[in-house]
């Protein structure tokens, strides 16, 4: 009996989607879960844009909990995809020593609505409130088109 742990790298088949993720048949007759936020590094929005039942999956075991259940991940078995390539050849020098300041009023661009309570540190944290704020935007939209709340147009006569 080959003994799997968290961190090992194993051949699954998708046998069944859900919402919030995807259940793999492992080997030894176990199974695990896939959640949603596991699939891809990029914002997944439905399951089954990205598997379908009966493929064949590589994942990664990323916990064990107390009741055996397995869960999985898809995205971690491999790297992260490279950042695009204009945040890499410098637009801007390296940065060398001391904090930056840059009090400065921003020209152009956007301006968040809401304050955050505290700036971000750096790029990599602005960029992921970002995303958590298009994301929630995203799924809210989704939701109204999918319960036909149109706003614009067709009103009573």
């Amino acid at each position: 009996m080959m003994e799997f742990g968290v961190g090992s790298i194993l051949d699954g088949k998708v046998t069944g989607i859900t919402k919030f993720g995807a259940f793999v048949a492992l080997p030894e007759g176990r199974s695990g879960l896939v959640h949603i936020s596991e699939i891809a590094y990029s914002y997944v929005n439905e399951v089954s844009d990205h598997l379908k039942e009966g493929q064949e999956v590589k994942v990664k075991v990323i916990g064990i909990d107390q009741a055996n259940r397995i869960n999985l991940s898809i995205k971690k078995v491999n790297d992260p995809p490279p950042r695009p390539a204009g945040a890499q050849q410098g637009s801007r020098p390296p940065r060398q020593g001391g904090p930056r300041q840059n009090n400065g009023p921003r020209s152009g661009g956007y301006v968040p609505r809401q304050a955050a309570p505290k700036e971000p540190a750096d790029f990599e944290d602005r960029l992921r409130q970002f995303m958590q704020a298009s994301d929630s935007k995203l799924s809210e939209l989704r939701y109204l088109e999918k319960k036909g709340g149109n706003r614009r147009g067709g009103g009573r006569r």
